[in-house]
Order: C-alpha cells, then structure tokens, then sequence
C-alpha cells in the first residue's frame, strides 16, 4: 500500500509539470526512479496513464480519471506533514530557490544567509538567474521576483520595495550631453533587458511622462551585463539603487533627472503552494517579511 501512495505521488507530479525530468526535480528523485514509480503503478493497475511523446506527456482518459483523487490524497499527505511542522520549533528540510542573478551582496541575499543560519537542519540550493524560470517544471519550491507580476496560478507575497536611478556614465555624457527634461531622452542612446520592459514613466510632483526608448544601443538578458555597458558608455538605463551606490559615490555613473523619479517596484515571493515544503516554504517568506526593513535594494 505504501508503494501504490508513493506511485500516485509521483503520477500527480508528473501531471502537474508535464515530464519524468521536471517531476523528479519537484520531488528530488533521479528521473530512473520517476519513471520506475510510474510504470509498477501502470503495471499495478493494468492501465497506461499517459500518453508518451519524444517532447511531451499527457494523461490519458484513464490518468484524467485518476488525478483528482490522487491530488486529493497528496494534498491530505501534505496537511498531514505541515500539521507536523507547525509544532516543530526547529524546521528541518531542504529549499531549492531562484533569486535574480544581479545583487549577490544586497541584503535580501544576506537575510537568505541569516535564516540558514538560525536554522542548521534546513538545507538551501540557491540558483541565480535573471532568466523566467517556470517553478513547477523546475522544481523550485520558492522564486524571488521584481517588479509587476503577471497573473498566474503561484501564491505571491510582496516582502519589500525596490529603487532604481536612471543613469549614464561621465564618458557618455561628455559626448552626448546631459539630458534636463525627459523630453530630452529622445535624443539618447538606451541600454535595454530583454525581459524588462523598455517603457518608463518619470514622476515630479503629481507630473508624469512616459517614455519609450527608440534609440537601442545594446540590449542584453542580464542587469549585470546592463550595468557593465552603461559603465563603458554606451548609453542610458535605469538600475537598482543596490547595484551602483559605490559607482554613484565614486561618479562613476551619473543620476540623470535627479528632479524626476521613477516609480518604486515590488520585492515578491512567488511559490507553488504544493509538495512536500510548503510549511518551510511558508516560514521562510514569514522570515523575510518579519525583516522586510532590510530589504530594500
């Protein structure tokens, strides 16, 4: 019996993120393992539950029919676990979380640092990246995102607010000339991120503009590669205050507009609230928000 649950955990995390591989990683087993869960089930039960291709798996009639009481079971497993957890005063477990790739010294990274410290028994594999990454499919049980969020089906928590400064090094500027109003922007050359949207509003006392960058210089997938070309001066962007406190101190880079500010953005935890670590989950964004005034990028 204990093998026909854990079986039909497996075929619950292989339907919720569409193959073996993405499966194993959400449960922390070899995709070998996955996969021979799945086939004593479908053995077991005289059933084929999916219908496999070189790309992709999806349920069969028989596997429709048996996820939602398999969901339902999972679900009690994990109430069951999170019952446990919630009376233990030292939370013992492993964490697999994706941060930005830019910011690796900022104090939200430290605060990461000071709650494995406090907690020995907790376990945290840390992935940096300024790549979207899908965390279901890849396993993560917790995601730190910027910005706006788009709808999705992920439980979201707003831990912190971030500044940005829009900024040119003296380099760029001794050539192109300092801009004195955003209608001036037009006339510069941009940095662009991909995944960050290129529009920009600047506000000043109950005033706002809204501006497009059409003069791309550069566009890179990174903020650390942003930075690194505004720095060689090749045109503007706009950056985390964390990222260029010493290179504003130094003048290193210059804030542009210092009259006009750019709207503040969120600090969100983002997680699936399944498997096996939503407690740990939810305690480490409890830690986060209880220290949020040190968060600030």
């Amino acid at each position: 019996m204990i093998d026909d649950y854990r079986s039909l955990a497996v075929f619950v995390a292989i339907a919720d993120t569409g193959s073996l591989s993405a499966a194993g990683r959400r449960l922390k087993l070899s995709t070998s393992v996955i996969s021979h869960h799945l086939s004593r089930l479908e053995e077991r039960q005289g059933v084929t539950l999916f219908f496999r291709s070189t790309r992709s798996m999806s349920l069969t009639p028989e596997g429709q029919i048996a996820l939602d009481p398999a969901r339902r079971m999972v679900s009690a497993g994990e109430e069951a676990l999170d019952a446990i957890h919630t009376g233990n005063d030292e939370p013992v477990g492993a964490l697999r979380i994706a941060m930005p790739a830019f910011g690796e010294q900022s104090r939200l990274h430290r605060e990461m640092w000071n709650f494995a410290k406090a907690h020995p028994m907790v376990a945290i594999s840390l992935e940096c990246s300024d790549v979207p990454t899908d965390l279901i499919k890849d396993g993560f049980d917790l995601a730190i995102r910027l910005g706006t969020l788009s709808t999705s089906s992920l439980k979201n928590r707003k831990i912190a607010n971030f500044d940005r400064r829009l900024v040119a090094s003296p380099d760029y500027l001794s050539r192109q000339g300092l801009p004195e109003h955003p209608q001036d922007l037009a006339e510069h050359d941009f940095i662009s991120v991909t995944q960050i949207p290129s529009r920009m509003t600047l506000d000043r006392l109950g005033q706002s503009v809204s501006f497009e960058p059409t003069n791309i210089r550069v566009e890179v997938n990174t903020v650390h590669a942003a930075k690194a070309a505004v720095l060689t001066g090749l045109g503007i962007w706009h950056l985390p205050l964390s990222e260029i406190e010493k290179e504003l101190a130094s003048g290193e880079l210059v804030h542009l507009l210092p009259g006009w500010a750019l709207p503040v953005l969120g600090i969100y935890a983002v997680w699936p609230d399944i498997g096996p670590q939503k407690a740990l989950t939810r305690r480490l964004i409890d830690h986060l928000v209880e220290h949020r005034s040190k968060l600030m990028l």
